[in-house]
């Protein structure tokens, strides 16, 4: 599948798309994600409260941000996060990346940067310890994304899957997945393709508790995290 056609895919997701596999695997796992999300998000709900306010305190802007993110069936989703970088962060990177060729290549490779000037004070410490995620859980509630998934692409980035974009919109993308738990920024967009397809053609009710249970102890660890 071309880049052009696969953009075509890129539009809001009509509530059928929405709706989980008909397999009994598929229903539970929906089940899983309904009764853990909301768990989670009741739990996370003060701590929510608490980093919102650090947020606005650290920087100029809103706590709160979201970014139009690919999903199951090719659609579009609004992603929650909480706010890790300064206001006119795109217009920081354009000259940043004109200003520095390495940083440019780094850029090209991963979508990442190691060492980004765009990241608040605040930011640094969410990222590094995943918190700035948090705000997820309403996007799983919602139905958009599960625990345990790929991660969440935008637009721009379809065409490092080229034609295994289809294997990611099989499923819904999640709040962790197999990436995160082996390595995450550290891992090349290559590598995250491979591992993406990799769990939609093994996945299992088990393979997705594994990960939950790995992801308690990257997070702590704070591996590839920036």
């Amino acid at each position: 599948m071309e880049y052009d056609s696969i953009v075509l895919l890129t539009k809001p997701c009509p509530e059928a798309a929405k709706q989980p596999a008909g397999s009994r695997a598929f229903q539970l796992k929906r089940s899983i994600d309904v009764i853990l999300g909301l768990a989670g998000f009741l739990v996370a709900l003060p701590l929510m409260a608490l980093i919102a306010v650090l947020v606005r305190l650290d920087s100029p802007g809103p706590a709160l941000y979201t970014q139009s993110r690919m999903g199951r069936g090719g659609c579009s989703f609004k992603m929650w996060k909480f706010r890790t970088m300064v206001d006119g962060a795109e217009a920081v990177l354009d000259q940043h990346l004109a200003e520095n060729p390495a940083a440019q290549a780094e850029w090209d490779l991963n979508q990442k940067l190691k060492h980004d000037p765009r990241v608040t004070r605040m930011g640094h410490i969410l990222r590094k310890l995943s918190l700035d995620e948090l705000p997820q859980f309403w996007n799983i509630l919602l139905g958009d994304m599960s625990l345990v998934g790929p991660r969440p692409i935008t637009a721009g980035e379809i065409h490092h899957y080229a034609d295994r974009f289809h294997w990611y919109t099989s499923v819904r993308p999640g709040l962790t997945g197999l990436w995160q738990v082996s390595g995450r920024n550290n891992l090349g967009c290559a590598v995250r393709v491979a591992m993406d397809e990799y769990y939609v053609r093994n996945w299992s009710v088990w393979m997705d508790i594994d990960i939950l249970l790995r992801t308690g102890w990257v997070v702590l660890r704070g591996d590839g995290a920036y």
